[in-house]
C-alpha cells in the first residue's frame, strides 16, 4: 500500500512541477530541522515536545525562526507505588514565529502560526500513522521603498492558511501539503502595484531509512522534496530537491540540493536534552568573497519525559 501511494503522489507532482516563493523562505534549513512548518500534519509525529531555534545569514539577509511541536500527552495507568506510565492522545500541536530582513531588496517579513494535527494509527502496534493537519498564520511584510526613485514604503498585514496530510512509520514517511493557501494580498492603492513575495505552494516529501549497521546505529536516509505553485512553469533544478542524511548514533550529516549552483551540507549532534546543528551552502563557480555563502545555525531542546527522569536511552531521530 505505501509503495502505491508513493507512485501516485510522485506522478501527480511531476505532472505539475513549478516553483514559487514561500513565507517563510529563510532560513533554508527549517525544511530539514523543523519539517512541520512545511507540512502541518507532521506536528506531533514524534513522542516528545521539542523546540527549535534557527538563525540564517546570507550576505545582507538575516532571518530567524523559533518553533515547537508536540503530541498531547495524557496520564496512563498507575501500578502500586510506581509512577504512572505516559501515553499520548491522537492530537498534535505546534506554533512558530519568524522574521526575515533583507537589506538588498529593502524588505522585512515576519509572522507566526499555530498548528493542529490529528494522528490516526493504521496498525495494532500504533507504529504507522496517517495524520491531517492545518496551520493558521498571521503574516507581515514591509517594503522600505526607494527615496531616489520616489517609491513610497508599503506595509501589509494579512492572514494565511496551510494544510497537509502525512503518512509515517519508524522506517518511512511521505506527505503532501499546501502552504499560503490564501495567496498574497493585492495592492491597489497606486497604479504601480507592489507584489508581496509570497504565493500559494504545493509540497511533496518522501523518505526511507535504510539500516546499514545495527550494532553501530548507522542509518542512511535518502529523501526528496518537490515544490510546485500555481504558475505551472517547469524548472527541474528548483522544484525537485533531494536530501541525503547519514546517521551514526547521535550524529547526523547530510546534504540538501535546494540550489544546484551551490554545494550544501549540514550536520546535527543530539545530546540527551538538546541538539546543535548547522547548515552551509557554498557557491560552486564563484569565490566566496564575491558571492556570500549561506550559513545557518540550529539549536533544539527536547522536553521528553525520559530526560526528566534520568533515563538516558537515545530517542529516535
Amino acid at each position: 500500500m505505501p509503495k502505491k501511494v508513493f507512485q501516485v503522489l510522485i506522478f501527480i507532482f511531476l505532472c505539475n512541477i513549478s516553483y514559487g516563493q514561500q513565507m517563510p523562505f529563510n532560513p533554508i534549513s527549517y525544511r530539514i530541522f523543523s519539517p512541520f512548518l512545511l507540512n502541518p500534519a507532521a506536528a506531533g509525529s514524534k513522542d516528545f515536545f521539542s523546540t527549535d531555534f534557527l538563525a540564517g545569514f546570507n550576505g545582507k539577509s538575516y532571518s530567524q525562526i523559533i518553533s515547537g511541536n508536540s503530541r498531547i500527552a495524557k496520564k496512563g495507568q498507575k501500578y502500586f507505588q510506581s509512577e504512572s506510565a505516559k501515553s499520548f492522545t491522537n492530537i498534535g500541536v505546534g506554533a512558530s514565529a519568524f522574521n526575515d530582513f533583507n537589506v538588498t531588496d529593502s524588505t522585512n517579513s515576519g509572522g507566526g502560526s499555530v498548528t493542529l494535527a490529528y494522528h490516526i494509527p493504521l496498525n495494532k502496534n500504533a507504529l504507522t500513522f496517517i495524520s491531517i493537519g492545518a496551520s493558521a498564520k498571521g503574516l507581515y511584510h514591509f517594503y522600505h521603498g526607494d527615496t531616489e526613485l520616489s517609491i513610497p514604503s508599503k506595509e501589509f498585514y494579512f492572514p494565511n492558511v496551510d494544510a497537509g496530510v502525512y503518512l509515517y512509520s519508524p522506517d518511512f514517511y511521505t506527505g503532501i501539503s499546501a502552504t499560503n493557501i490564501l495567496g498574497a494580498p493585492e495592492d491597489t492603492s497606486t497604479l504601480n502595484n507592489y507584489l508581496v513575495p509570497v504565493s500559494r505552494q504545493y509540497n511533496f516529501s518522501a523518505g526511507y531509512k535504510f539500516v546499514l549497521s545495527r550494532p553501530l546505529n548507522i542509518v542512511l536516509e535518502p529523501s526528496i522534496m518537490i515544490l510546485t505553485d500555481d504558475s505551472l512553469s517547469f524548472d527541474f533544478k528548483q522544484s525537485i530537491q533531494p536530501v541525503l542524511k547519514l546517521y551514526a548514533g547521535n550524529f547526523c550529516i547530510g546534504t540538501y540540493f535546494n540550489d544546484y549552483n551551490k554545494v550544501s551540507f549540514f550536520f546535527q549532534y543530539r545530546y540527551p536534552k538538546f541538539y546543535l546543528g548547522a547548515f552551509f551552502a557554498l557557491p560552486k563557480d564563484t569565490p566566496f568573497f564575491q558571492k556570500s555563502p549561506t550559513a545557518e545555525i540550529a539549536l533544539g531542546i527536547n522536553f521528553s519525559r525520559n530526560n526528566q527522569s534520568g533515563y538516558t536511552k537515545s530517542w529516535h531521530w
